[in-house]
């Protein structure tokens, strides 16, 4: 076990780490941006009309995203029922208007480039993920991006040695943000939740630590707009603020 130091602050007795990914490991905000809009846009070419509103519930305007918003922090699953109720207002029958979003989603995402290759690794997480493995810390990823998708960040920066386990959002597992899933991630990772501490950006990082012991840390500094995660007691704007030793 060992000591993680940042603000003043100590987390002591500390034997497992799970980092949120998009905007605390991630820096996503200019890619969230451009696939809100050209998810918009691909819906609205089928549905005219429909833009302004899914945008304005996904949290995203021209230029800017809504950290705590609908795009930035819920699974595509989420934005895609979303977006969908939207197009059902319109009186498109409900799974009709699934399979319209969908369809648009999946052409939203061929248009860009891989969004691992314009999601780099926040200031200070390489080192920290370094340190906490020096001092034989479980390091874990939990997301609520796709499974698949946090697989490729891991490789693509060369982290496969560094996380123990991971988990995005797939059939074969409890969403991240489900009642239980804090002690399913521990059972998993082999530490108990009173020994680990969760790094996250949203009040639904804050929510997955709270479903036990766990200690809590806000990282708000990947976003041009830091979020206010309400209840978080310890907040920092880079990773490189965090200090572990045994």
């Amino acid at each position: 076990m060992a000591t993680i130091r940042c603000c003043g602050h100590l987390f002591q007795n500390i034997s497992a780490v799970l980092f949120d990914k998009d905007g605390t490991l991630a820096t996503v905000e200019n890619y969230l941006i451009a696939l809100g809009q050209e998810r918009t846009r691909q819906i609205d070419l089928v549905v005219p009309g429909v833009a302004n509103g899914i945008a304005a519930a996904m949290g995203i305007t021209e230029k800017m995203i809504d950290p705590t918003g609908l795009m930035a922090i819920a699974s595509r699953k989420e934005n895609e029922v979303a977006a969908a109720a939207y197009v059902a207002a319109t009186g498109k029958g409900w799974m009709a208007s699934l399979s319209i979003v969908r369809a648009a989603f999946d052409c939203a995402e061929a248009q860009l480039p891989p969004k691992v290759s314009q999601t780099p690794l926040t200031v200070g997480g390489r080192s920290l993920i370094s340190q906490l493995r020096a001092t034989e810390i479980k390091v874990g990823i939990v997301s609520s991006d796709t499974h698949a998708a946090v697989g490729e960040f891991i490789s693509h920066h060369d982290l496969t040695s560094e996380i123990d386990w991971y988990c995005g959002a797939s059939t074969a597992t409890p969403e991240k943000t489900a009642p239980g899933f804090l002690s399913f991630a521990c059972t998993v990772i082999g530490q108990p939740p009173g020994q680990t501490l969760v790094i996250g950006d949203s009040a639904a990082d804050l929510s997955l630590a709270n479903q036990g012991a766990a200690g809590f840390l806000a990282m708000v500094g990947a976003w041009r707009s830091p979020p206010v995660v309400p209840g978080a007691q310890i907040i920092i704007h880079q990773l490189s603020q965090v200090e572990c030793f045994d």
